[in-house]
């Protein structure tokens, strides 16, 4: 980039950095925390680390992979993508435009499959997990480091989905070895014996309907596969809630991420596959986002950090 004041050596300062890519990149919302990312990823140095070292003069490498990456978001790249990583929970996982980026409110989906995973373990271990439609792993691999009484699946039906996911279980440690990838379309991806013997099926499939109109950083950077599904969005849905009840265990549990318009429609399909509860929980800002269905006298509703509310089973009236 031109316009910067360097010194007779060629190098600029990490804070004359910092300044240029608010500069480049502050008409844009969030342009100025997208600045500071950029800068502390080049830097190796994050929060509080940053302030030690923005009068430290830049190598010319980093200048040029600085250069890099803010032509790359100036150009409309979401930054996980140009940064190539993005937290989830407590993983720190590689994304690129073959996965989608991990969310927040995936986040939460994790959050519920976990307690799912503790309900069943306080009567039986291990807890076998499948995660349907894994994208970069984040389920899956959040179950597996966070509940060492799991044996996870992980499974897609996009060869360039599984090979994101496979370098995240190898960054994994330890609870790798917990972990298997399946290849294939939902359920056609597991193992036959496996039906009947998994205890939570999660899955964050894709559920934006065709006509659905997204932001253009979406909708022009993440994989299409993983984002629509049908007229109305409902088609993966449609396929993991009707098929689950045959894969999962007696008490087992179901766990979907879903669109706010669609959580009453798979509710319905939960409770008419056979579920015996069925609750939709919101995200963050209050929206229908989950639906979680329960077989068998595991069913009662439980709640789960304070983001229930409840559509079905025993206990509705009382949620009301």
């Amino acid at each position: 980039m031109t316009g910067r004041g360097e010194r007779p050596d060629g190098t600029v300062s990490w804070r004359e950095l910092l300044a240029e890519a608010e500069a480049v990149l502050g008409g844009r919302p969030g342009g100025a925390l997208d600045a500071r990312r950029i800068v502390e990823d080049v830097a190796g140095a994050t929060g509080a680390e940053l302030l030690d070292v923005l009068d430290d003069l830049v190598t010319v490498r980093g200048v040029a992979r600085f250069d890099a990456l803010v032509a790359r978001r100036r150009a409309g790249e979401p930054l996980q993508y140009v940064l190539g990583h993005w937290a989830f929970r407590r993983l720190d996982l590689f994304v690129d435009r073959r996965v989608l980026i991990p969310r927040p409110e995936t986040e939460l989906v994790a959050e519920i499959a976990l307690a799912e995973v503790d309900r069943i373990a306080r009567s039986r271990t291990p807890v076998r997990v499948a995660d349907l439609g894994t994208g970069s792993g984040a389920l899956a691999l959040a179950v597996a480091s966070e509940r060492p009484v799991t044996e996870v699946w992980a499974t897609d039906v996009s060869d360039d989905a599984l090979a994101v996911a496979r370098a995240n279980l190898a960054a994994l440690g330890r609870s790798a070895t917990r972990v298997r990838i399946g290849a294939g379309s939902w359920f056609a991806a597991l193992p036959a014996d496996l039906a009947g013997r998994l205890d939570v099926i999660v899955s964050n499939p894709p559920y934006v309907a065709d006509g659905d109109v997204l932001d253009p950083e979406v909708a022009d950077w993440e994989p299409g596969l993983a984002l629509r599904a049908g007229p109305r969005g409902l088609d993966a849905l449609e396929v993991v809630v009707a098929g689950a009840g045959r894969w999962l265990a007696e008490d087992g549990a179901l766990v979907v991420e879903l669109a706010p318009d669609q959580a009453h429609v798979v509710a319905d399909l939960a409770r008419a596959s056979g579920f015996d509860a069925v609750d939709v929980l919101t995200d963050l800002t209050g929206r229908d986002r989950i639906v979680r269905a329960r077989r068998g006298p595991g069913g009662g509703a439980v709640s789960s950090a304070g983001h229930d509310r409840v559509e079905g089973g025993p206990d509705a009236a009382a949620h009301r």
